[in-house]
């Protein structure tokens, strides 16, 4: 069945969460016991309705405060496909647990307060989503009911959000509008009846037209190598197989492929997902796979084929969101962890990002928690990397503190061998 992996992102009491659950509620998606729980304690609220919003937050916190910390994952699924909801919190503290909600995502849903309109918030959840070069993205303009359904106040805010992406650098994101109140499931999977003006879907329709295989982001070949495996029986004596993920394209048995860093070649001899052998591993597989030849290869290497050599670079510009406590300052040093190579890296220079107005900032010292910037990097030795835009999964990496083994911030690479 197809997935489709979905982030959503929006201010303090903005509705994710009542939007999330009332998805798996219309859905018929919540276990008896799960709604059995939402119907206590909304009573215990002294509430009138079901507070949805208890369907995703896990932790004791968010229940709490009523609001959302840590990246939440929920599944459910219609006759028509599987969805995948990551769902982030808003806090402007929170920011890093939102870049990485979205990383994974295909699509992004973004709920705007209809009393609070565009808001600092909006704009940089948006800034993200074009960071992580998102090509969908759904408005919800949420609490339709608390302005009296006005179809003045939507086409205002839609006109407001308008004039944010003609001002962004990314022009390559649909953005859809879609007025709703989660509270009360309008929109959402039914379509309103005191919205009569709007005649578009509604936020499940839409999404149950979106084709999950529009969002391939690319379509080369990497298979980064976790593991070697060299069973020690009688009846594997010579068997070597090279385990990962395969990400980008797909690869078939006969298929020639060149191994980085050696660039060494040779061609697919047996493909295997546990026992099983196949002819072909679609992208997104976790398969082993043995070649023709005998030559050396190790974890931290990735095969791809022949003809989609990636470059070889030792210098790196990039998008960083900064997670670690103690600010990240040009002359550090990191251990910067691509696919399965790790590599010490030096940081060069910093440059902040001003999140709002997409200009650039100038040039800091620092860059503290929670933060987003330009970041040029050396190595010490060569990655075969690609662009973000041009291969995510061969694009992006994460920062490690060597002396805490901490992961400090994740990165995208702009540019290569500046």
């Amino acid at each position: 069945m197809e997935v489709l992996k979905i982030a959503t992102a929006g201010s303090v009491d903005d509705g994710k969460s009542t939007l999330i659950g009332r998805l798996l509620y219309d859905t018929k998606s919540l276990t008896t016991d799960k709604l059995e729980a939402i119907e206590k304690s909304s009573r215990k609220k002294g509430l009138d309705y079901l507070d949805f919003s208890l369907a995703t937050d896990g932790l004791v916190a968010e229940r709490e405060q009523g609001i959302t910390i840590d990246v939440a994952h929920i599944y459910f699924s219609t006759k028509k496909k599987s969805y995948i909801i990551a769902d982030t919190p808003g806090h402007v503290e929170y920011t890093r647990n939102m870049v990485t909600g979205a990383s994974t995502s295909q699509i992004s849903i973004i709920l705007i307060d209809a009393r609070k309109g565009v808001i600092e918030q909006t704009q940089r959840h948006f800034f993200i989503n074009n960071l992580l070069r998102l090509k969908e993205v759904v408005v919800a303009v949420n609490k339709m009911d608390l302005v009296n359904y006005s179809e003045d106040v939507f086409n205002e805010i839609v006109s407001e959000f308008k004039k944010i992406q003609e001002e962004s650098e990314y022009k390559d994101q649909k953005v859809t509008f879609i007025p709703v109140s989660a509270l009360w499931g309008e929109n959402i999977a039914k379509a309103s009846t005191n919205m009569e003006w709007y005649t578009g879907n509604t936020v499940l329709d839409h999404l149950e037209n979106i084709n999950a295989e529009d969002f391939q982001k690319s379509t080369q070949t990497r298979f980064p190598v976790q593991t070697v495996i060299r069973p020690k029986t009688e009846d594997h004596r010579d068997f070597r197989g090279y385990a990962g993920k395969l990400n980008g394209g797909n690869l078939k048995v006969g298929e020639s492929v060149t191994v980085l860093p050696s660039l060494t070649s040779s061609r697919i001899k047996e493909i295997y997902f546990f026992d099983k052998k196949y002819v072909e591993a679609s992208s997104g597989s976790s398969v082993t796979i043995t070649l023709e030849d005998d030559i050396n290869i190790t974890r931290g290497d990735t095969l791809v084929k022949s003809d989609e050599v990636a470059e070889s670079f030792k210098n790196l510009r990039s998008t960083i969101c900064w997670m670690d406590s103690k600010s990240l300052v040009p002359g550090a040093k990191y251990l910067l962890q691509h696919n399965t190579n790790r590599i010490l890296t030096k940081i060069d220079s910093i440059e902040t990002l001003k999140i709002g107005n997409y200009d650039a900032g100038e040039i800091n010292s620092n860059l503290q928690i929670n933060q987003i910037g330009q970041v040029t990097l050396k190595l010490s030795k060569n990655i075969y990397a690609d662009t973000y835009e041009n291969n995510p999964e061969n694009g992006r990496f994460i920062l490690i503190d060597p002396a805490t083994n901490t992961t400090a911030g994740v990165g995208f690479i702009n540019s290569l061998n500046i």
